[in-house]
């Protein structure tokens, strides 16, 4: 966040009309002064120490793609020297054993996703780089409606990384399943007065555009100024023109080469996602060279805190593609000066005079081993992270369901065939299978020797109290019943299991935890997490959060299931906007046909 400045009088008018220009242009939070201009002056050309000099780094240009043995000064939150080894600064940090590049910016991410508060997200990711991220609170305000929004918003103010904010395109995401809020263009065009706020985020319901829905059409005639985020997953041909066509310049959606390219092609900003379930960088990684990483970027989309601390954040992409044999400088292009430009932020992404000193100092360049970070021009230590003065949480008792009981899972049907989800490991694309399982009692059931569990979704926000209910192939669970409040995006709750008394344990934690993961076997409770904000965030510091999620892991594995990220793959199967069977509060949904569909 750029350091407040001190306007004198005869400056103060001209200021006010000038940052209301440059605000949406360049990407910064307050405009400058004259004698911001004047420190910049002295301290490049050495009249006076800089505020903080980088002595003899190697630093990644990311313009040249070469390294060159530099000092680099800083003024305030801003780089003023590069290609200098003489520069001397009031406090100087020794970078002969280190590499510097440009703070890593994840460009499509729902700090929900990380069950952690903002404040844990930010310590969270900024110790491995991340100094920007373009967030999409879009799981919050399923939930809460405006009110979600504008605690990220809120938050993101108070943080030290930078938090940008894409307004949640879509909520509900679709007619199909029954969500907690209602957001139209009135309400969204409301929320965009804070300078923290960029665009409109993910535009989800590409059928909806395509049929030309008014309540969709509106959104985006309302921010067709402002960056709109696709989401359009094997979308391609002549509607994906249309799509593209309404001003919407990216996604992240993209799993295979082919896809990716086609969207290349047509001017789409490609946003390569490596989340906990949604691995595709090793499919996308041969895009990144010289020549793409200027239409690329990186994104996180949804990591657990434990996937972090395992594998990391940005920092993970990074390393991975480069193991994987991707060009360096292209890699670190991608992740920083691309992604920044374009999200207009025209003020980072490159470590030169002018820019916005979010550096990073790095072990090795190629393994993306962080040292330490500078953000806005200041080390990240523990006592930047005590000084922020962080909202209040929000969300508490959304959970508005009454206990269930055994009964309320029974599946009847009129035999023992029928449609059943296929799951894709590491990708969030279903599959429709038709398969034939147990039946009897005029029921069907669930079958452990095909990898078929039963899987229901019950409404939970206090308005229909509809359960939809399923099967599900490829989860692995042998026995017992796992269940959740996170089930994208109308975050209804979705329970997994191999026998109706242990998913109505398992469903009733939940619902006295007011939200979280509960792992349940043979009647009882066998590990649990509780997310009480909205049932989608813990009001406990990260690594409580990290212990909750061990423990479940392990008891899920003894469950059978060794899928890496269990709650997580669980929670994309209401996800009624993403291929091809799906399941929500209203049941089996077709996404081809954008229907509700029948069991049989």
């Amino acid at each position: 966040m750029r350091a407040a400045c001190c306007v004198r009088k005869e400056e103060s008018s001209f200021l006010k009309e000038r940052s209301k220009e440059l605000l949406p242009v360049w990407g910064g939070l307050l405009p400058i002064t004259r004698d911001d201009l004047r420190h910049r002056i002295d301290q490049a050309r050495g009249t006076n120490l800089a505020d903080l000099v980088i002595k003899n780094t190697r630093m990644l240009d990311i313009a040249t793609g070469e390294i060159a043995r530099t000092d680099i000064a800083i003024c305030g939150d801003t780089i003023v020297g590069t290609y200098d080894l003489d520069y001397r600064g009031t406090a100087e940090i020794d970078g002969t054993a280190f590499f510097a590049v440009p703070g890593f910016i994840d460009t499509h991410v729902h700090p929900e996703s990380t069950l952690v508060q903002p404040g844990e997200f930010d310590r969270l990711v900024l110790t491995r780089g991340t100094t920007t991220a373009i967030a999409d609170p879009h799981e919050i305000a399923n939930v809460l409606g405006a009110p979600g929004i504008a605690y990220f918003i809120e938050a993101a103010g108070a943080l030290a990384m930078d938090l940008r904010i894409n307004l949640a395109s879509c909520v509900p995401a679709s007619p199909l399943e029954t969500g907690g809020a209602t957001l139209d263009a009135a309400a969204l065009v409301a929320l965009r007065g804070s300078p923290h706020v960029l665009g409109l985020a993910e535009f989800m319901n590409f059928p909806g555009v395509l049929a030309k829905n008014d309540d969709a059409l509106d959104k985006l005639v309302a921010f067709a100024d402002a960056p709109i985020d696709g989401h359009a997953p094997l979308l391609g041909g002549r509607d994906l023109n249309a799509y593209l066509s309404c001003g919407i310049r990216n996604c992240h959606e993209s799993t295979s080469l082919p896809e990716a390219r086609e969207k290349l092609r047509r001017g789409m900003q490609v946003l390569i996602r490596d989340g906990s379930v949604t691995r595709d960088i090793a499919a996308l990684g041969p895009l990144i060279d010289m020549t793409h990483a200027p239409f690329l970027g990186f994104c996180t989309d949804d990591r657990t805190p434990l996937h972090i601390v395992e594998h990391g954040h940005i920092d993970h992409l990074i390393r991975t593609a480069i193991a994987q044999g991707r060009d360096v400088a292209a890699t670190y292009r991608a992740a920083t000066w691309s992604a920044a430009t374009h999200f207009g932020l025209r003020d980072r992404g490159i470590i030169a005079p002018g820019r916005l000193a979010d550096i990073i100092l790095l072990h090795d360049l190629h393994a993306c081993s962080v040292a330490q970070v500078i953000r806005a021009g200041r080390p990240v230590d523990e006592a930047r992270f005590a000084a922020r003065s962080l909202p209040a949480p929000v969300g508490y008792g959304s959970i508005k369901r009454a206990p269930v009981s055994a009964a309320d899972f029974a599946v009847p049907c009129a035999g023992g065939s029928g449609p059943v989800i296929g799951i894709r490991h590491n990708q969030i694309v279903t599959d429709r299978l038709a398969m034939t399982l147990p039946y009897h009692g005029g029921a069907r059931h669930p079958d452990v020797s095909q990898d078929v569990a039963k899987v229901a979704v019950l409404e939970r926000h206090g308005k229909s109290g509809s359960i939809g209910r399923g099967f599900v192939h490829g989860f692995g669970l042998a026995r017992g019943a796992i269940a959740s409040s996170i089930g994208h995006d109308a975050h209804n709750i979705i329970v997994v299991g191999q026998n109706d008394a242990d998913m109505a344990v398992a469903v009733n934690r939940l619902i006295a935890l007011q939200g979280g993961f509960v792992a349940a076997r043979e009647g009882q409770v066998l590990a649990e997490l509780a997310l009480p904000l909205a049932g989608l965030m813990s009001d406990r510091p990260a690594v409580e959060v990290e212990i909750r999620l061990r423990e479940l892991r392990a008891e899920v594995r003894k469950l059978g299931c060794m899928l890496h990220e269990p709650f997580v793959q669980m929670a994309f199967l209401p996800l009624s906007v993403i291929p091809h069977l799906k399941i929500t509060d209203l049941g089996l949904v077709d996404v081809d046909r954008f229907e509700v569909i029948g069991l049989d």
